[in-house]
């Protein structure tokens, strides 16, 4: 393995399991130390147990007061700074917009958007002092309007409209921030399939690669690629890891 994130360290949060269990794979296995955030202790701690020096796990509630400061003073304790910052994070319920109410759109931002604020403002030094990275996390769901994901959607282009300005504005420090939108098999999606199994053959046939994406292989390694070197010259941009279901132009 090449180790392209060697000396890097990395906040990841939702990391338990899907994406951010994928990401953080994929980070270690290219030498990077990672503080994996999720509220599910029993699986961060048995990924920390296996890779106890690269990861060390902090059980953390995004969604409340001052998570984004523990956080990042945890980094800054445990591995003397902050090289790259993922904000994977996102808890939403799918509904009908006619059935949205205040308490879908609070759980959707709550626990995305205003965390990814929060912690991009927070891990700001550290970021600007290393010439870091930041990986934030829209959707192809709120790009193409799916129905049912209105909270959502709307918590993801939030996210994507914050990721633009942030890149116009750290551009000076050499801060590159950008966008995944995955489509991945995790347990978010299989729940979703499980309640709209109606779903599964028009999603599928709208991607030309036939299949849904692997967490680690398919997403992990899109996420290296952007916190290395070799992305030093990408900044505001989308990437869609979504075996090309949309196209953007």
């Amino acid at each position: 393995m090449s180790e392209r994130l060697s000396g890097k360290t990395a906040i990841v949060t939702g990391a338990a399991a899907g994406i951010g269990f994928g990401i953080v794979q994929a980070f270690v296995k290219e030498g990077a130390q990672v503080l994996a955030v999720d509220v599910d202790e029993d699986r961060c701690e048995k990924l920390e147990a296996s890779t106890p020096d690269s990861v060390h796990f902090l059980s953390c509630d995004i969604s409340k007061s001052g998570s984004a400061a523990l956080i990042v003073q945890t980094a800054i304790e445990q591995f003397g700074g902050i090289h790259i910052l993922v904000n994977n994070a996102h808890a939403s319920r799918q509904i009908p917009l006619l059935e949205t109410t205040q308490e879908h759109i609070d759980l959707s931002f709550n626990t995305s958007f205003y965390p990814t604020l929060w912690l991009m403002q927070t891990a700001y030094p550290e970021l600007k002092r290393n010439q870091g990275s930041v990986i934030n996390f829209g959707s192809g769901a709120s790009i193409s309007g799916l129905p049912t994901q209105g909270a959502y959607a709307a918590a993801k282009e939030a996210i994507r409209a914050i990721s633009r300005v942030a890149a116009n504005e750290w551009g000076d420090d050499n801060i590159n921030v950008n966008v995944i939108c995955p489509l991945a098999a995790t347990e978010g999606v299989e729940r979703w399939l499980k309640e709209f199994p109606e779903m599964l053959e028009p999603t599928l046939e709208k991607v030309p690669l036939g299949r849904f994406g692997d967490p680690e292989k398919d997403i992990g390694r899109v996420a290296v690629f952007l916190a290395s070197d070799d992305a030093s010259y990408m900044t505001g941009q989308t990437l869609m890891a979504d075996g090309g279901s949309i196209k953007l132009y």
